[in-house]
């Protein structure tokens, strides 16, 4: 007796949805990449127009390892290169790389508890027993903090920034653009340079320095400029001739109130 093959019949539909999600897997990634180096050479970041347009690319973890394989910037993010030149000849510093906040790590978990920077900052700060978001206490949800920018009391967590003293990009802009990604990770964690600050403020401060923005709460802000520079002073940062002179000046007025 011969055997009897039998074959099931496969509907058409199915062959066509399974043949397009092989096709898909083979072409993209199975993760969303920071940085897209197009199929045309050009580094597209997340802040990039042409990101999600970009289907055939191949993945990076910043702009600037993608520049070191031989990939370009867009025509905007060449703008902003010359804007950034003008910048430094104004301020009489060499020019630097452009910042990417990607390359600087922060929030993170160091000891694994699952609790990150911001939130083990939140936990020690808080002047009230904190609440958690879940039972795993990894976030926390409310408390009691003072925001000494503004000199009020916050007790939602999501009512507040942890604010860089000396902003991410101001450090690269004066000294650190050259820092391994190990030493920006230190600068981006390390708690004398963190402080919770009401949300707003901290936006409107972005990435200024002293000669740029002071906390509204003026019997603040003579600590404020002397933590901004012991931070400066302790990762070997330095000012531009235009901002020390003004930087003086403030550190003399407020030695004056002592």
């Amino acid at each position: 007796m011969k055997a009897v093959t039998f074959f099931r019949i496969v509907p058409y539909s199915l062959f066509v949805a399974f043949a397009i999600c092989t096709s898909a897997m083979a072409t993209s990634p199975s993760f969303e990449p920071k940085v897209k180096l197009s199929s045309s050479g050009i580094c597209h970041d997340q802040t990039s127009a042409s990101f999600n347009r970009t289907k055939k690319y191949q993945a990076f973890d910043t702009i600037t390892d993608c520049l070191n394989q031989g990939g370009r910037l867009p025509k905007a993010k060449t703008n902003q290169i010359d804007k950034a030149t003008d910048e430094a000849i104004e301020q009489g510093r060499a020019f630097v790389t452009l910042y990417d906040r990607s390359d600087w790590p922060h929030w993170l978990d160091s000891d694994k508890d699952c609790q990150n920077t911001r939130h083990e900052m939140l936990l020690q700060t808080s002047t009230k027993t904190v609440s958690f978001k879940s039972n795993k206490e990894c976030n926390v949800l409310t408390g009691e903090w003072y925001d000494p920018y503004s000199s009020e009391k916050f007790t939602q967590s999501t009512d507040l920034d942890l604010d860089h003293i000396v902003p991410l990009k101001f450090a690269h802009g004066h000294g650190a653009s050259n820092w391994s990604r190990e030493q920006k990770a230190l600068f981006a964690n390390d708690s004398e340079n963190l402080i919770l600050a009401q949300a707003s403020l901290n936006r409107q401060k972005g990435a200024k320095g002293l000669s740029e923005w002071l906390p509204p709460n003026h019997q603040y802000r003579c600590e404020y400029i002397a933590q901004f520079n012991k931070v400066m002073t302790k990762y070997n940062l330095s000012y531009a001739p235009s901002e020390q002179r003004i930087v003086k000046r403030l550190v003399k007025a407020c030695n004056r109130t002592v």
